[in-house]
């Protein structure tokens, strides 16, 4: 008995279903009277199995099933759409998209968890399951989604020729070896030790300890990233700064860009090509122009400025190479201080070696700066023939400009 107990010990493990039944009724044969209840014991497989292995080998008609399967085709219980064949069209009615907004609908359009459907469709008389209630909504074709930013509220007539413009700007920058920057400024966050729904890999049981409270904070400083991404060149540069001032933060951060990087690399660039968001960066805003034609006069090159139209602010290449990259990088880690904004910032990687370089400035600015009529006359500017508002050339001038 121990030797048979070995071997089915040794041998069972590696066979299927329908060969453990076979390899057990030899067993069970072998022994004769007496073989089905001591195989039974030693192998825990049921008398009833092992009555149903005899009957296969006393059966020359007997066939083994197809290579891959244990079981004849259509054994098993049957699912539950075809023992309750109502219960898909009955939750088909229950969740179909179309009649979200009729009063008269058992579910209302929140209410679409398993659990839910689940209870609704035993109130009908269908015995379901959550999971199965899974099962078959994959089946109909329903999964989880979120929303799909695609259509538009008020398309422009010019949009797309506008992205034309841009594209053949470019490009002639590129041909005469002038930088093309794209521009855009990151999320206001605060500086603390707040939590952050997203997740990392991290120790087990020694989780970075938060505040546990994620309320405003008024006294606490707000971080403001700026990000300048070269086009051409695919290298990024990061400006981090407590004001809540953009504009003069924008300038200012291309300022730093140029002194830290450009002046270096551009040597003999003719102009500067920016491609920003037509937001409150724009020809009307008269802070904007003005703090450009100071920076304009300073390096003593014209700036031009190509805005994408209203409402495509997803397409700034910043946003989608750049920053999406920097806000993987410091998920679940809270930025309590200025150290930290560099090092998650200028540690970000990307499988195209996208090289990024962070600085943190210290300085504020005042909010609420006003334009003089006297020096807004003073700012050299070209509108393009083609939606000036939204392309146009500021070039150096020999009027001076207030520093103030």
């Amino acid at each position: 008995m121990l030797a048979l107990q070995a071997r089915i010990a040794a041998v069972l493990p590696a066979l299927n279903e329908y060969q453990r039944r076979r390899y057990l009724a030899i067993e069970a044969k072998t022994i004769g009277y007496g073989g089905i209840s001591l195989v039974s014991r030693l192998s825990g497989v049921s008398r009833q199995t092992l009555t149903t292995g005899l009957k296969e080998l006393d059966n020359p008609n007997t066939k083994p099933p197809k290579q891959g399967r244990s079981r004849k085709s259509g054994g098993g219980r049957k699912p539950i759409w075809e023992t309750q064949p109502r219960i898909l069209y009955a939750l088909n009615d229950l969740i179909n998209t179309h009649t979200k907004d009729n009063p008269d609908c058992i579910l209302s359009w929140t209410n679409k968890s398993l659990r839910t459907i689940e209870r609704s469709l035993k109130e009908q008389g269908f015995e379901v399951c959550y999971r199965v209630v899974g099962m078959m909504l994959k089946m109909l074709g329903y999964g989880l989604a979120t929303d799909k930013k695609t259509t538009t509220t008020a398309m422009l007539p010019d949009r797309d020729k506008q992205f034309e413009y841009i594209n053949s700007e470019t490009a002639k920058a590129m041909v005469d070896r002038n930088p093309v920057l794209s521009i855009d400024v990151k999320k206001k966050g605060r500086l603390s030790n707040l939590t952050d729904s997203s997740q990392t890999c991290q120790t087990i049981n020694t989780p970075l300890e938060v505040v546990d409270h994620d309320f405003p904070i008024p006294e606490l400083s707000r971080a403001t990233s700026f990000g300048i991404y070269e086009i051409f060149k695919k290298q990024g540069f990061t400006n981090a700064r407590l004001s809540s001032e953009l504009i003069v933060f924008t300038v200012e951060s291309l300022r730093k860009w140029w002194y830290a990087e450009g002046v270096f690399e551009y040597p003999d660039a003719l102009e500067l090509v920016i491609v920003a968001d037509c937001g409150r960066r724009r020809y009307r805003n008269h802070l904007w122009t003005y703090e450009l034609q100071r920076f304009v006069n300073e390096i003593g090159k014209p700036i031009k400025i190509l805005h994408h139209p209203p409402g495509t602010s997803k397409w700034n290449k910043t946003a989608c190479r750049f920053f999406s990259f920097i806000h993987r990088n410091w998920q679940s880690m809270p930025m309590v201080n200025g150290a930290v904004i560099i090092s998650l910032i200028g540690d970000a990687k990307t499988e195209k070696r996208l090289a990024m370089r962070c600085i943190f400035d210290e300085a504020t600015h005042k909010t609420g700066r006003k334009i003089s009529d006297a020096e807004f006359s003073s700012i050299n500017i070209s509108p393009a023939d083609f939606h000036g508002e939204w392309n146009y050339t500021i070039a150096p001038t020999t009027v001076e400009i207030s520093l103030n």
